[in-house]
C-alpha cells in the first residue's frame, strides 16, 4: 500500500529518518538506532521499529536532541520540499552562545614583538600599566 511518492501507512525508522534527510545515510540512520540515539515515544528502539503518524521522534546529533513529530510516513528519499512536509520539527532553538573575549594572534614565526607592539597586546588584553 504504496503511492507514488513513497508514503505507507507505517516505515522503519532508520528509512524513515534517512528519506527525511535527517541523516546522510540509511546505514547512518540504522546505526544511530543501534548506538541509542533514536527514541520512539521515549523508548529506545531498534532500525526496524514501524514509526505511524504523531509518532514523537528523539534523535540525538553532535550531542544535541532533535524532536521531530511524523506527519507522513515516507520510506523513500524525496525532494526537500516534500521531506520538509513529512515532518513537524520541534527542536527548541539552541541556546545563545556566549561572547568571548578577542584573542590577538601573532603570525607564527613573526618573532618576538617589538616593544610597540607588546604595549599595544598589553592595552588589550587590559593590563595597561598607566
Amino acid at each position: 500500500m504504496t503511492d507514488a511518492a513513497g508514503r505507507t501507512a507505517s516505515v522503519r525508522v532508520d528509512a524513515w529518518l534517512w528519506a527525511i534527510r535527517v541523516y546522510k545515510t540509511r546505514s547512518a540512520a540504522t546505526t544511530a538506532c543501534r548506538a541509542g540515539h533514536v527514541r520512539v515515544n521515549g523508548d529506545r528502539v531498534k532500525a526496524a521499529q514501524a514509526v505511524r503518524p504523531g509518532d514523537e521522534l528523539r534523535v540525538r546529533i553532535n550531542g544535541f536532541d532533535r524532536i521531530l513529530v511524523v506527519k507522513q510516513p515516507i520510506s523513500k528519499r524525496v525532494g526537500a520540499s516534500v521531506a520538509a512536509d513529512a515532518v513537524d520539527d520541534r527542536t527548541p532553538p539552541p541556546p545563545p552562545r556566549e561572547l568571548t573575549a578577542f584573542v590577538p594572534v601573532r603570525d607564527r614565526g613573526a618573532g618576538r614583538p617589538t616593544k610597540r607592539e607588546r604595549r599595544d597586546i598589553d592595552r588589550l588584553r587590559g593590563r595597561d600599566e598607566d
